[in-house]
């Protein structure tokens, strides 16, 4: 009888390096691993889980990259909408594991896979976004998850490697990183309960800048173009190189608390210094460039874009819709941003654009009105509260 071709979603880490002994040694498969890069990874990065996935003896390993289609898919709307999961978490992981889980199943079908693997645990969101994407994608392979259906600890994972000479220490495995370009994601025992903060050294970069630095972002319709008067061609690189500049201030820092796909609450920590100075730079800049309605219509949009890509439900046409009225939107949304970085915290100091309606033009506000007059006040101010007089004389009521 042939073995069962079984293609695995592979990042080298614990849990997958498992599956991947797991499935071939265990349970007799034929396993293909794939890496989807998502831009979190240098290319030394890259070869060496390369190189491990290859030493486990599986049938194959590849690794796809996505970065670029992950940007204009994906990053650019949620920067777009100024997209930060309870007011926090800009869905470093939630958003990349769908287009992980598109690059896998895609490659499922063109491999005639007869299973599709994952790692995922039985508690967590990712079961629930490999599983909804391989099943609309993919519908004719069989999902395996041997951490799921078995229940392992992470303990018995290390001993198990162990068994089969492939040595993980204890200390590389006490967090649980998952890396790419809009973030990475940082588990550990202090995300496990309600209190306590994450070490310095849990953190992939380290906090080693100690003076203040001003760095300019340039916005061109919605989208980051330039740093410092350098521009980019392509928005990743810009991400990449701003990346580089703010992550040795530690910011971006956080502990996320959500309500999962399956209905229990979660904490996680993330470090994503690009993408929190990118949204909040992209949304200080939208304030002086959208009309009130707009920026109101908008956060309505992203939360619900948020939620929904959070939970899986990227293929759903519901985020193309709301990706055509973020993309409408962004006309005027050009500019400079300026921030002043400090360690642990930064200042959005101002912005420069030509499409600011803070203009002198029409008056300032607080100190001086040109385009209206004060029985021009008065009178819409009457008018404007005409339903309430009506309801107070109606009802009676007394405030």
């Amino acid at each position: 009888m042939s073995k069962e071709k079984v293609v695995l979603a592979y990042s080298g880490g614990l849990d997958t390096t498992f599956c991947a002994l797991f499935l071939s040694k265990e349970l007799g498969h034929e396993v293909h691993a794939v890496m989807v890069d998502t831009g979190g990874y240098t290319a030394d990065e890259l070869e060496a889980i390369k190189n491990k996935a290859l030493s486990l003896g599986i049938a194959s390993y590849k690794c796809i990259h996505i970065t670029d289609e992950f940007y204009d898919k994906c990053i650019k709307y949620l920067i777009m909408g100024n997209v930060l999961k309870n007011n926090t978490y800009p869905l470093s992981v939630s958003a990349e594991r769908v287009f992980q889980a598109i690059a896998i199943a895609q490659y499922a079908k063109e491999m005639q896979a007869d299973a599709i693997a994952h790692g995922s645990t039985g508690a967590g969101n990712d079961q629930v976004r490999f599983d909804l994407v391989f099943n609309t994608i993919a519908p004719n392979a069989r999902i395996i998850t041997p951490i799921r259906d078995f229940k392992f600890s992470r303990e018995y994972e290390i001993d198990f490697l162990k068994k089969h000479g492939v040595d993980f220490e204890a200390k590389k495995v006490t967090y649980s990183l998952n890396v790419g370009i809009w973030g990475t994601s940082v588990g550990g025992k202090e995300t496990l309960s309600s209190h306590g903060q994450l070490p310095e050294e849990a953190y992939p970069t380290p906090c080693t800048a100690t003076q203040p630095l001003d760095v300019e972002l340039t916005f061109e319709k919605g989208e980051l173009k330039a740093i410092d008067g350098k521009a980019y061609a392509n928005p990743v690189e810009a991400i990449h190189a701003l990346n580089a500049i703010a992550g040795p201030y530690g910011i971006g820092r956080d502990i996320h608390v959500g309500d999962t796909i399956i209905g229990i609450k979660g904490r996680v920590g993330f470090e994503a210094a690009a993408p929190y100075l990118i949204i909040k730079a992209h949304h200080l800049l939208e304030k002086h460039t959208l009309t009130k309605w707009q920026q109101f219509i908008k956060t309505q949009l992203a939360d619900w874009y948020g939620t929904l890509l959070h939970e899986g439900q990227y293929l759903d046409p519901t985020l193309r819709n709301i990706e055509a009225f973020f993309e409408s939107s962004q006309k005027y949304v050009s500019g400079k941003v300026f921030i002043t970085l400090h360690p642990h915290y930064f200042q959005l100091n101002g912005i420069e654009s030509e499409h600011d309606l803070m203009s002198s033009k029409f008056g300032a506000y607080g100190e001086e009105n040109k385009s209206w007059s004060g029985d021009d006040v008065r009178g819409f101010a009457k008018i404007l509260g005409n339903q309430l007089s009506i309801f107070q004389k109606v009802n009676g009521v007394e405030f």
